[in-house]
């Protein structure tokens, strides 16, 4: 009886020795989720303002002044290449974090009929591309923190404007986890090349915040270049930074989980617990009455 009294003794100390390292990497969780969110919402802000110097751009060359030369131009009927940049993670207890999000850019990418490269971020989902059927270029180091994401991005541009030059690169998609309700995540993707018609349509299909005509007070190549050099930064850092936000939104989940087994579990030792101590103390209450019962006899 002892015996199994100390053991329940010794899983109730571990389950809170383990309780108390969820509940610290639930808080951790909580925090990053707070940090990557307000990051979110300033990228958000500034892409919509690098959206709205478009949307300026755009509106200064279709003014009758200005000639069509620079307007966006159509793509070659030619077939190239579709990039297809893909943000995983690398930590553990994120649940099925990079299986929803493959499965979900494997059924999406099934209908582009042009070749297709992979830039895989993150080591695990790396592996798990290493199979398939597509072409896989250097994997791409994750960032775990705010200021490692510029690297990232600055490196997959490099990688984009590689391929453009040699590879006749066509189209690029971003895949990645973004943050929803209730501390959850969903896949998403994103187009951010090519820049054409179809894209400036949907630039032009915002609406200018005030009455006053936006007007450029540079040179509209220069200007243009610089807002589009702008915009693929900010879409990339952009899902970098939301699939970090939705990575911990899942930890918090899992841990989330974990407490609440914790917690079942530690209810369900403390009664086993309480059912020995009890049985013991009934065993030794009947060894003093045996041996009151025995003495009165000798009497």
């Amino acid at each position: 009886m002892g015996d199994s009294s100390s053991v329940i003794q010794h899983k109730l100390h571990s389950a809170n020795d383990l309780k108390s390292v969820v509940r610290t990497m639930k808080a951790m969780a909580a925090v990053n989720i707070t940090q990557y969110e307000n990051a979110v919402h300033a990228l958000d802000d500034y892409y919509h303002t690098v959206q709205l110097g478009l949307l300026g751009y755009f509106h200064h060359i279709d003014m009758p002044a200005q000639t069509p030369s620079t307007k966006i131009t159509p793509l070659s009927k030619e077939r190239g290449k579709t990039g297809i940049i893909i943000i995983g993670s690398d930590q553990g207890l994120v649940g099925q974090f990079n299986d929803v999000l493959l499965a979900f850019m494997s059924e999406k990418i099934a209908t582009i009929a042009n070749d297709k490269l992979i830039w895989a971020v993150g080591e695990r989902i790396y592996t798990y591309l290493e199979d398939s059927q597509y072409m896989l270029q250097k994997p791409l180091v994750l960032p775990n923190t705010i200021g490692t994401v510029t690297s990232l991005v600055t490196e997959l541009l490099q990688e984009i404007h590689r391929h453009q030059q040699t590879n006749k690169l066509e189209e690029v998609y971003l895949f990645f986890n973004h943050s929803a309700l209730n501390a959850q995540y969903e896949p998403t993707c994103q187009r951010i090349l090519p820049l054409d018609n179809q894209w400036q349509q949907l630039i032009n299909a915002q609406a200018w915040p005030t009455k006053c005509i936006p007007e450029l007070l540079t040179a509209p190549k220069k200007s243009f270049s610089a807002l589009i050099g702008e915009y693929l930064f900010a879409s990339l850092f952009r899902a970098a930074t939301q699939s970090l936000a939705s990575e911990n939104a899942s930890r918090l989940t899992s841990m989330q989980r974990a407490e609440k087994n914790i917690d079942e579990l530690q209810t369900l030792l403390l009664r086993q617990f309480h059912r020995y101590r009890q049985g013991a103390i009934d065993e030794e209450l009947s060894d003093l009455v045996s041996g009151f019962e025995a003495l009165g006899s000798a009497d």
